[in-house]
């Protein structure tokens, strides 16, 4: 394993957005796995609104001035994004209407996730993007367990999320080196 962060996220900046994705992600996903007792996503709102909403746009604006493109873009986009899903939980839309946002959220990831960067933000946005579509096909279906599937999803992306933060910080493996990864083995014999 290597100890190297690549793609520029060793930034104090990514490592806070990381962190503030990792938690809302986490309770955005709990809430929607339904796996803690009384615990919906209903109760991410103000999670979202503060840490994944405000933070993260924060970290994103602040990563855009250390010409950290990549970091800055996918926490302003996120931040927003996150913000107008708290601002807009209380209002009744319907089910066609929730399923549409989701869908517009998951294409914000798969563009994250094909923007490149290191693998760990990678994964996060593509599990990131598989939750969506879970949730959105749900809302669209009204099937609860594409929601939980969803959310388990969501779960993922912010362990990865938080471990790629974390993994910085206490100088844990953030890559598989080429060697490990069957690269640069040869047979003999």
């Amino acid at each position: 394993m290597d100890n190297d962060v690549s793609a520029g996220s060793t930034t104090t900046t990514t490592i806070a957005g990381r962190l503030a994705l990792g938690i809302t992600l986490l309770a955005f996903g709990l809430g929607h796995t339904a796996v803690i007792d009384q615990v919906t996503a209903a109760d991410a709102v103000t999670v979202a609104q503060y840490v994944g909403g405000v933070a993260l746009f924060v970290a994103g604006l602040l990563a855009l001035r250390e010409s950290d493109t990549a970091s800055g873009t996918a926490f302003t986009v996120l931040g927003a994004l996150w913000f107008t899903w708290a601002v807009s939980a209380d209002n009744q839309v319907s089910a066609n209407a929730a399923g549409l946002f989701l869908l517009l959220f998951a294409l914000v990831a798969l563009t994250l996730t094909f923007a490149g960067g290191d693998a760990l933000g990678q994964g996060v946005y593509g599990l990131l993007c598989v939750s969506l579509l879970l949730l959105a096909v749900g809302s669209f279906a009204d099937s609860a367990a594409l929601g939980k599937a969803g959310g388990w999803f969501a779960v993922g992306a912010g362990v990865v999320a938080w471990y790629a933060a974390t993994a910085v910080l206490a100088h844990w493996p953030t890559g598989v080196s080429r060697r490990a990864a069957g690269r640069g083995v040869t047979a003999t014999g």
